[in-house]
């Protein structure tokens, strides 16, 4: 996994794991135009975060400027293999900046956390996925380094 340069990002965030104080302002991040066409509630996604302590290797990460304002989220999940020499993979989820503030390092310093998360657990890759209409999202993850690779398959249970 390469190094992602965040040298020239405007200002610093803190990165840190999500709280449930926190889902208010994920949601608000979800509901914009070109993301979700529905977000839970937030009676609904305190259930479900409180489901993410089941699973201690996934985690919701909030981007937050020095006012504590939340700009940004992802979710990683590092999972553990038996095949790969018992290297374990990384998935990064759910990737979002508020609509104002792209273009302006706040993506590019979330996934420099990511792959230094998956780097720090040993990952011998870090993947995503994007829905195929978001052409600048695609053109965002080739600038830091991510390459297609394979075929996605999907299937609705």
């Amino acid at each position: 996994m390469s190094a992602v340069d965040v040298s020239q990002d405007i200002a610093a965030l803190t990165l840190r794991v999500a709280n449930p104080a926190d889902l208010p302002a994920v949601l608000g991040l979800y509901a914009q135009p070109g993301m979700d066409d529905e977000t839970l509630s937030v009676t609904q996604a305190e259930f479900v975060l409180a489901e993410f302590s089941r699973y201690p290797s996934y985690r919701l990460f909030v981007a937050c400027e020095a006012d504590g304002s939340i700009v940004g989220t992802y979710a990683l999940l590092i999972m553990h293999n038996l095949a790969h020499n018992g290297a374990p993979s990384a998935v990064v989820e759910d990737v979002v900046v508020i609509a104002g503030r792209r273009g302006q390092g706040i993506g590019r310093q979330m996934m420099a956390h990511a792959i230094a998360e998956a780097r720090v657990a040993g990952c011998y890759k870090l993947a995503l996925s994007s829905n195929a209409k978001r052409v600048g999202a695609h053109a965002f993850y080739e600038s830091l380094g991510f390459a297609q690779h394979g075929l996605s398959f999907v299937i609705e249970p």
